[in-house]
């Protein structure tokens, strides 16, 4: 081997020598475990106003016109712009027109410093920008026939103007509120829970050390979760009442009293968990540790592993695990759906878990603000079991009861017989590797999307009937448990251990040795073996147990 390929072997083995495992790093190093809900994007809609119909009750018997005319939405339109203009210039506020690549974020973050400055509430900036919305379009139902026009409506997307308030909120922080100025005047909101949550313990009292968007430390760490946990739909909705109140939007008092006015939905929600460690060198290392557990499963080659597997028929997207490095930054990303989970190294010294859920029906919750408890409950969850899986995954040994109780025939409690899961068969373990995708850790599965798995990795027929003998051993094994109610199953701690100590002991102890003899084994550990054979040759041949 030339001596720059051995430096750089010797140099890669330095390095995994040095890389703590998983449980190490969470077991006495985390300074701060947090969740907090973080970045909150809703929709505002005025629920009788989406449909045709509804337009035209809203522009005859409310607004009283004698014809439905399209022409009406230029003018409430135009009398919006007009008062947002005045607005601006009563209250001094400077008012940006964004460019095409113009990142907004960027472009009023010196505007939210100053406003954040004055510790008052207040309209920081306002942003006009042209976007396509879907908005309602009319047309003459009756052009081709003599007489008045009838006109019918239908959403259609259309390039129209739209109004961004960004605000300093003395209880959320940074804001903003978009509003659109063509019917029926969609809303956005966006508010960080994180942001909140550094307000409200700034209030009481509570000392902290910010971590960019998020805490580094805390000086009384369970009051600071005391307090992420009290964010609910009650505190964003009287944000989201208390500033329709100030700005000028295109709706009016006698049209809320009408019963034509916003409400708001769940359309983007990330919900996070922060482990910050004592020192940053054990948050790289924890990385190095994660990265390396990921390429060295499934697809050992790939740094990239994707199983687009289907949940259900009408399931539309299925899932993929992917690990992406752009310079020394990595984020693993876990996604199922719509929705996924991210974990990436924040600043260098915090484990950042966020379950990104940009459709609310992906963790089988309905989308209206007033079910953000039910999803930040389902989404901490399926933080939590990622990073357990995580943590089993590094720290899964069998003592010998475990094993031979898996691994043979036994009897359960009830007097029922649980067949044998044994180790090294081929249909044993592609189960065990099917249910090594970490993704089935954090979501539940059915037995149509674990045969899928098995299937693959069986490179056979597998039929259902074998699936459903195969879900009825490991349930006996107390190796997964069904989910009440439903017809999907979830790995228990003990399935987690099992799965995945058979699969690393095959996958990267037997197969890697029973191949040491040829590359890609390293030529040291093929020198040796070829050592080992050599004297065990001699052995045998000085006990004269040669064959003649």
């Amino acid at each position: 081997m030339p001596a720059g390929q051995r430096a750089r072997v010797a140099g890669w083995a330095a390095r995994r020598s040095r890389v703590a495992s998983v449980p190490e790093l969470l077991d006495g190093q985390v300074g701060l475990d947090l969740e907090c809900l973080d970045r909150v994007y809703l929709n505002g809609y005025v629920p009788n106003l989406q449909v045709g119909g509804q337009v035209v009750t809203f522009l005859t018997r409310h607004l009283g016109n004698p014809i439905p005319s399209p022409a009406l939405f230029n003018r409430i339109g135009e009398r919006f712009r007009t008062a947002v203009t005045a607005f601006a210039g009563r209250e001094d506020i400077p008012v940006v027109r964004f460019g095409k690549d113009d990142r907004k974020a960027d472009v009023m973050r010196p505007h939210l410093a100053r406003a954040a400055a004055t510790g008052r509430s207040q309209v920081a900036a306002i942003g006009i920008s042209q976007e396509f919305q879907r908005v309602f379009t009319g047309y003459d139902r009756a052009a081709r026939r003599p007489g008045p026009p009838q006109y019918g409506f239908e959403k259609a997307d259309r390039r129209v103007s739209c109004v961004y308030f960004y605000l300093w909120d003395d209880d959320f922080g940074p804001a903003f509120i978009k509003v659109c100025s063509y019917f029926p005047y969609p809303i956005k909101v966006w508010v960080n829970g994180h942001e909140w949550a550094k307000r409200q313990a700034t209030k009481a009292g509570l000392g902290f050390t910010e971590l960019s968007n998020g805490f580094a430390a805390a000086a009384d760490p369970a009051r600071l979760q005391e307090i992420c946990d009290r964010l609910g739909p009650g505190h964003i909705q009287v944000l989201f009442e208390r500033w329709m109140a100030r700005l000028p939007v295109p709706l009016t008092a006698t049209d809320r009293a009408a019963g034509y006015w916003w409400e708001l939905s769940m359309r983007q929600i990330e919900v996070s968990r922060t482990l910050a460690f004592s020192a940053p060198r054990h948050a790289r290392a924890f990385f190095e540790s994660l990265v390396t557990d990921n390429l060295g499963m499934g697809r050992p080659d790939e740094i990239s592993l994707i199983f687009d597997r289907r949940i259900q028929s009408n399931t539309d997207s299925g899932f993929a695990t992917r690990v992406v490095t752009r310079g020394v930054d990595v984020t693993v990303n876990f996604v199922y759906q719509h929705s996924r989970i991210k974990e990436y190294l924040k600043e260098g010294r915090a484990l950042r878990v966020e379950t990104v859920v940009n459709s609310p029906t992906d963790l089988g919750c309905l989308r209206r603000l007033a079910h953000l408890p039910e999803l930040q409950r389902k989404a901490r969850d399926a933080n939590r079991r990622l990073v357990d899986a995580q943590r089993v995954g590094q720290g899964s040994v069998l003592a010998s009861p475990a094993f031979e109780r898996v691994a043979l025939p036994t009897t359960t409690v009830a007097g029922k017989r649980a067949g044998a899961l044994r180790f090294g068969d081929p249909r044993v373990m592609a189960l065990a590797g099917a249910l090594c995708v970490l993704l089935n850790s954090v979501v539940a599965f059915t037995n149509r999307s674990l045969r899928a798995q098995v299937a693959t990795l069986l490179a056979s027929p597998y039929t259902a009937n074998q699936m459903s003998y195969d879900l009825a051993r490991l349930r006996a094994k107390g190796l997964i448990e069904r989910v009440e109610h439903t017809n999907t199953y979830r790995l228990t701690p003990d399935g987690q251990r099992v799965a995945i100590f058979y699969t690393k002991v095959h996958d990267r102890l037997l197969r890697p040795l029973l191949a040491a003899h040829a590359p890609p084994a390293p030529p040291e550990l093929r020198a040796a073996l070829h050592t080992i054979d050599r004297h065990v040759a001699d052995y045998t041949r000085d006990a004269h147990l040669k064959a003649a």
